[in-house]
């Protein structure tokens, strides 16, 4: 195979479907990828798990498949997806039962696990606290290691048209067809590092079509509405064209391509992966056409051993209410508000741990600015983390309270409380990290 298509399916776990659908009716895709997970999404899944072991993968993975599966069996292309999260095996068997509705028979569904490490991370020290995991004790809700390409590759070796795993690192499944198609090398570090390139511009799969990049009068994006996800044309060396279809929304241009390359990374020199730690400093875009971007210029070296783990944990409630005031005078009857209910709540119990009231459009995102004369409306805000759950609920309760015990003019009362999941990080020898595959049954050790 000379050029692989690779197309991407879902940037998050909430991604719109539609786009998805576009690409497995008419990108001729060898691959369609659906990448769906954040650090709290998984430790999310982790507790929906715990509560039906039956449950657990990603809340919109039936939806996803319905729309997408038959347009992919009836063009021959294959799916790579985490949208297992917590639970690749019920999320497999979940896709067989959809298939078995649609009349799509004969369809491998590989299960790939391995990345729940809660067992292991006992001993390994949390970056956020300087503490063993092990001290956070029945706080500890999860633990999964961002694993690599082995048990994807391994999976689509044996055969596998929907491939399903939890916690991998976003660009390996990408790579992992990349890997599988050309027959790379695992210590190949150039195309290794190139492939992670390609992950890595497609994963967030609108971001580089234009979403998250529009910014009118400045970088205006046409028809955003109907924006199209991206697709890779990749070679043998792991060079790529980056595009996407005819008729779509949105754009591919040398500018959204940087944007995504930057997006979350620390040292475009060691983007450290699980497989490769890559290196983006001589990368190059070119426009070669409408919405048609060549990228060149990826490398890579040995990769560092170390996995990352994401940990999540149990870490008080969270509490909030929200109050709106308009006209004349709103940002002092506003900051009125906020001053009345912390006077309030610092006459109860010593429950909360930290909190903080602020004025939506004047100083919720930049704390230290000050309203403008014109200022309309304000929604007046105030949140607090606390130790349990009834604490948790008094804040929204004070905010409420203002409607008679407040300033003037209040109104569009909303409240809510919620347990808090924080999330941890560490690093785990990539020996500790067993990844398996599993399909219609057999179980496979990954090479």
């Amino acid at each position: 195979m000379s050029i692989l298509r690779l197309g991407a399916g879902a940037g998050f776990q909430g991604d719109r479907i539609a786009p998805a659908v576009d690409l497995a009716e008419r990108g001729k895709l060898d691959y369609l990828i659906f990448e769906c997970l954040g650090e709290r999404t998984i430790a999310l899944a982790q507790q929906a798990r715990s509560a039906d072991p039956t449950k657990g993968y990603d809340p919109l993975l039936e939806r996803r498949m319905r729309a997408v599966l038959p347009a992919c069996v009836r063009n021959g292309t294959r799916i790579v997806t985490n949208m297992g999260a917590a639970n690749p095996r019920a999320a497999a068997e979940k896709t067989r039962a959809v298939a078995r509705e649609l009349g799509l028979t004969g369809l491998k569904v590989a299960a790939v696990t391995g990345d729940d490490v809660v067992d292991k991370v006992g001993d390994f020290v949390l970056d956020e606290t300087g503490k063993p995991a092990s001290e956070l004790g029945d706080r500890l809700v999860s633990a999964n290691a961002y694993i690599g390409i082995d048990g994807l590759v391994a999976a689509l070796e044996a055969g596998a048209d929907v491939v399903i795993c939890g916690r991998a690192s976003d660009p390996s499944l990408f790579l992992a067809p990349l890997v599988h198609e050309f027959g790379w090398a695992r210590d190949d570090w150039t195309r290794l590092g190139r492939g992670i390139l390609v992950g890595h511009l497609l994963e967030c799969a609108a971001q580089i079509t234009g979403g998250y990049f529009a910014d009118p009068g400045l970088k205006d994006v046409p028809d955003l509405a109907n924006v199209g996800h991206p697709l890779a044309e990749v070679d043998s060396d792991g060079n790529a064209v980056i595009t996407k279809l005819e008729g779509t929304g949105g754009r591919v241009s040398r500018a959204t391509c940087i944007e995504q390359m930057l997006y979350e990374i620390h040292d475009p020199a060691r983007y450290l992966q699980p497989d490769v730690v890559a290196d983006f400093l001589k990368v190059n875009f070119e426009e070669i056409g409408p919405d048609r971007v060549a990228v060149t210029g990826g490398t890579g070296t040995k990769a560092t051993g170390l996995l990352k783990v994401s940990v999540g944990y149990r870490d008080g409630w969270f509490g909030e209410g929200q109050i709106s005031y308009a006209g004349a005078n709103c940002v002092a009857r506003g900051n009125l508000a906020i001053s009345l209910v912390r006077e309030r709540l610092a006459q109860t119990s010593g429950a909360i741990i930290e909190h903080r009231g602020e004025l939506i459009g004047v100083n919720s995102v930049w704390p230290y600015t000050h309203q403008t004369a014109n200022t309309a409306e304000v929604r007046m805000r105030y949140a607090a983390r606390c130790h349990d759950a009834i604490s948790a609920q008094a804040i929204g309760e004070e905010v409420e309270g203002l409607y008679l015990a407040g300033p003037a003019g209040g109104g569009g009362v909303t409240k809510s409380i919620r347990e808090v999941l924080a999330i941890g990080s560490t690093l785990m020898p990539a020996y500790n990290v067993a990844t398996t595959f599993e399909m219609k049954g057999s179980s496979h050790e990954a090479a």
